[in-house]
């Protein structure tokens, strides 16, 4: 986990505290010791739809997963997914529906990954983003890729097994980089994407290609998207980012350039920015921070020496 090493530094990176949680994952073929889990009384059980939950606001101010012990869970045939246990050896399973249960009480709201992950502790979160991939996972991926035919959920949702040519396929992750570039003057290059709102600035990013090295990658894209090329590398920190199914690999950059050429089509826009620059632009309302949720906040903060507004 990446911590804050003083009060002005960086804040955690999301989805990546110690959770509590072990995937236990030597159990996911063990049908009997399943099926004893899932009728286990202290069991407990979340539905997720579309990439949602239920959350509920307790009266001291936090917000949990709203879960349910196995035997009050909604009925699922096969799309039941074994999430691990917790220390006192509490099993915790994620059901797959097409819509969320409705709560007699009203108190729960449905939310996605990107307003719970802030809100939630480590260990719901943990849970939350693992049964969110998994569901992105399940839905697009209900045909064999080798020979096209339907495919059989196996190992409590973690792999989907052709019984037609006997291949198995695993959940896919894809890996992306993200960087802060900064300059010899040590101004951070932020970017605009096309689809973003007016303001909302952030790093560069962008997936790895295939026989590419994660170093490259990097070095690729900042030349690609903003046209800056960058000499030494450094790795930060990694990020689960089930936004569908990637996970970022976070690193800092120096520009050996500082001519800045967008690409048009992922990025409309990139600035250099000093400090000062960027704590004027933020406080005009020029310029709108990432969300705080992701590592790019982080890398951001690390570099600002001090918290990003909260957008």
């Amino acid at each position: 986990m990446s911590t804050i090493s003083n009060e002005a530094g960086p804040r955690p990176i999301g989805f990546t505290a110690p959770s509590g949680i072990d995937r236990a994952a030597h159990h996911r073929l063990d049908e009997a010791w399943l099926a004893a889990a899932w009728s286990h009384p202290t069991t407990r059980v979340f539905v997720v739809s579309g990439g949602q939950v239920l959350v509920d606001d307790t009266p001291d101010g936090r917000t949990e997963l709203v879960m349910t012990p196995s035997f009050e869970a909604p009925l699922t045939e096969t799309h039941r997914y074994f999430l691990g246990t917790d220390d006192d050896g509490v099993s915790y399973f994620a059901l797959q529906k097409d819509s969320l249960p409705g709560r007699m009480d009203q108190s729960a709201r449905p939310a996605g990954l990107r307003e719970a992950g802030l809100l939630l502790d480590a260990r719901d979160a943990a849970l939350m983003v693992h049964a969110v991939a998994l569901e992105n996972w399940q839905r697009l991926h209900r045909f064999c890729s080798r020979c096209g035919e339907r495919t059989v959920i196996a190992a409590a949702g973690h792999v989907r097994r052709c019984q037609a040519c006997g291949a198995e396929h695993y959940p896919r992750t894809d890996p992306a980089v993200i960087m802060l570039v900064t300059d010899e003057q040590d101004r951070a290059l932020l970017g605009r994407q096309v689809h973003w709102p007016e303001g909302r600035f952030s790093t560069l990013a962008g997936f790895v290609e295939p026989g590419e090295s994660i170093e490259q990658a990097v070095v690729r894209e900042a030349y690609e998207e903003a046209g800056v090329t960058v000499g030494e590398v450094r790795y930060v920190a990694s990020q689960p980012w089930p936004f569908p199914s990637s996970l970022m690999l976070g690193f800092t950059a120096r520009a050996t350039s500082s001519d800045i050429d967008v690409d048009g089509d992922e990025i409309e826009e990139a600035r250099w920015f000093s400090r000062d620059e960027l704590a004027a632009a933020f406080a005009s309302g020029e310029v709108l921070p990432p969300y705080g949720i992701s590592i790019a906040t982080h890398l951001i903060e690390t570099w600002y020496g001090r918290p990003l507004p909260r957008p």
